[in-house]
């Protein structure tokens, strides 16, 4: 999911969004793999990957702060 507004990333299901976040993680890890290993070229790399997690995870979290306010009214 590279460079992906977050506009579009809301209009996903929660099915692909939790599948999503799941390939950023693993994404992340492979990462971190490389950079531990020295093969990892572009650094800039494990940035943007957080920053994608935190994209997911906080488009997740306004989903269920929304449920919640539809379930206490």
């Amino acid at each position: 999911m590279p460079n992906q507004k977050a506009t579009a990333v809301r209009e996903w299901d929660d099915a692909r969004l939790d599948n999503e976040i799941n390939e950023a993680y693993r994404a992340l890890f492979t990462l971190r793999f490389q950079q531990a290993t020295r093969q990892l070229q572009n650094y800039r790399a494990l940035r943007d990957a957080k920053r994608t997690i935190a994209r997911l995870r906080t488009i997740k979290r306004e989903r269920q702060i929304a449920q919640l306010d539809e379930a206490s009214e």
